[in-house]
């Protein structure tokens, strides 16, 4: 058999898949491994062993030699693609010397000596010197660096989990352009490290001696080494092809290269994406990530603990659903979408704003989130349909913002996610942003992305739209009812754009009156 398949190892928050996909974009196998996504050792921290990762890798790609249908010898090139924002130390022989900080983590080192010199001038003229003062105070290494400085002064390389990961496969200490995002000296227009003037030496001062060699994405990172080879299976010296960050993966998974057709990924965090070619910054400061395709950006807004609050829900209030999917033997998503259902759309009147974890410029660091329009009608299924709906206007907003930035307008919308599953949630969506919204082919969107760069660093095929065009198509796709998105419009424009504004003096007074700590 020819090598023509691509192998893509996607390392989630939840878990770890090893899968196979052919040239035109099919799943051939898949084989995962359930994951413990952190352990806390005291109130706001999240670390992980990094060996669990790559144990996890390495189990998952066992498992799949053992699906019907997989042969080794047809895989053409490896990819990976990763959770973004998780960071490793390690020493010369690139071993942990402590516990990776996952990306929930929420630590942070207040009273840093702020960025001085003309940046600092520069920053004071623009009103950012607050922006900039977070962003450090946010910064893993700036903890790191005064809790642990006995660590950052063994540490032989600060990396992040692709990163790890990829020595773990190839024995180089290299990473992907494409899967840098994080607080770190990094360049996001230029997506190289920071020159020696930049300001971010400054507030993140990691020695550039500890950061790895950035390859481009679809660009190979090295061959799968001997000692990989024994504990995956994949492979000896099969190329392992830089790809992207998870995100920005989904987005080229999901057949989003256009700038005008939009990404929704509904997860822990909810986020809209669009791939252009141009360095745009939607919110300003806040660099666009570098996208699964070399030179491009990912424009990408967030919305925290986004489809958390779904999880939250059915956690505090779905017991009744829970119980009749085991008695009945469905998915609990079918119940849940039958208490949508039961509420007519705008939820008579509750409109919910979905701020539950604070941001950096919007939300700001003070938000907080809000149910308003509260009557003696409303119940839990009004409440369930709100939250949802209060996504999906957040996210439509962040869709305009975009709009205005880029000068682009969307008028596709691709969903992917946990959340995506649920039909009420795709056909409220499509109703909001009066937009057809289609789920991909595959609900392995971020594998796919990875593949697509694989294929292409490969040669499999020739370039990025060739492969998009080849490997990605819709599934099922919802159309916007007028009559429903004339009411979400009302309420939208009436309510929801208006909710912060009004409520921003209040979550200021909360923010000071608690002092930061509720």
């Amino acid at each position: 058999m020819a090598a023509e398949n691509l192998l893509a190892i996607d390392n989630g928050t939840q878990s770890v898949r090893a899968i196979l996909f052919d040239p035109a974009g099919n799943l051939i196998a898949k084989s995962q491994i359930p994951i413990e996504p952190y352990y806390s050792k005291a109130p706001g921290l999240a670390e992980q062993d990094p060996d669990l990762f790559w144990r996890a890798l390495c189990e998952a790609c066992q498992g799949l030699w053992n699906e019907p249908g997989v042969d080794k010898e047809s895989i053409a090139a490896v990819s990976l693609t990763t959770q973004r924002s998780t960071l490793v130390n390690v020493d010369e022989q690139g071993n942990p010397l402590r516990p990776a900080i996952v990306w929930l983590d929420q630590r942070r080192t207040e009273g840093l000596k702020p960025v001085g010199g003309l940046w600092g001038l520069g920053f004071w003229l623009a009103g950012a010197t607050e922006t900039v003062k977070y962003l450090q105070a946010e910064a893993e290494a700036n903890w790191l660096r005064t809790h642990e400085p006995e660590i950052w002064k063994k540490t032989h390389k600060y990396l992040l989990l692709s990163g790890y990961l990829t020595y773990k496969l190839v024995g180089e200490f290299v990473d992907s352009v494409g899967s840098q995002v994080s607080y770190l000296p990094f360049d996001y227009k230029r997506q190289q490290w920071a020159r020696w003037y930049d300001w971010k030496w400054e507030a993140v001062p990691v020695p550039q001696e500890y950061l790895p060699r950035l390859i481009p994405v679809a660009s190979p990172l090295g061959e799968i080494s001997q000692a990989a080879a024994q504990a995956t299976g994949i492979p000896a010296g099969t190329p392992l092809i830089a790809a992207a960050a998870d995100k920005a993966c989904e987005v080229i998974g999901s057949g989003c290269l256009d700038p005008s057709i939009a990404s929704l990924s509904f997860g822990t965090t909810a986020t809209i994406n669009t791939t252009h070619k141009r360095y745009i910054e939607v919110i300003p400061l806040i660099p666009p990530y570098p996208a699964a395709v070399p030179g491009y950006y990912s424009l990408e807004i967030q919305i925290y603990r986004g489809y958390w609050m779904v999880k939250w829900f059915k956690q505090e209030f779905g017991l009744v659903e829970r119980i009749l999917s085991e008695e009945r033997g469905v998915q609990p998503e079918d119940l849940f979408d039958g208490l949508v259902n039961s509420v007519a759309p705008g939820s008579n009147g509750l409109v919910l704003q979905p701020f539950w974890s604070p941001g950096l410029k919007y939300p700001g660091p003070e938000a907080r989130g809000a149910i308003i329009g509260f009557s003696d009608v409303h119940t839990r299924a009004h409440l369930y349909r709100a939250i949802l709906e209060g996504l999906a206007y957040a996210l439509r907003e962040g869709s305009e913002r975009t709009t205005r930035r880029s000068g682009v307008p969307i008028t596709e919308l691709r969903v992917s996610g946990g959340g995506s599953q649920s039909d009420a949630a795709m056909q409220l969506t499509a109703d909001i942003f009066n937009l057809p919204a289609a789920r991909p082919h595959t609900y392995e969107a971020s594998g796919l992305g990875a593949a697509i760069d694989a294929a292409v660093g490969s040669g499999i095929h020739p370039n990025f739209e060739t492969a998009v065009k080849e490997m990605t198509r819709t599934g099922k796709t919802f159309e916007p009812s007028p009559k429903t998105h004339a009411v979400y419009d009302d309420l939208y424009k009436s309510v929801y754009l208006k909710m912060y504004s009004r409520l921003y003096p209040l979550y200021q007074s909360i923010h000071t009156i608690t002092n930061h700590q509720s």
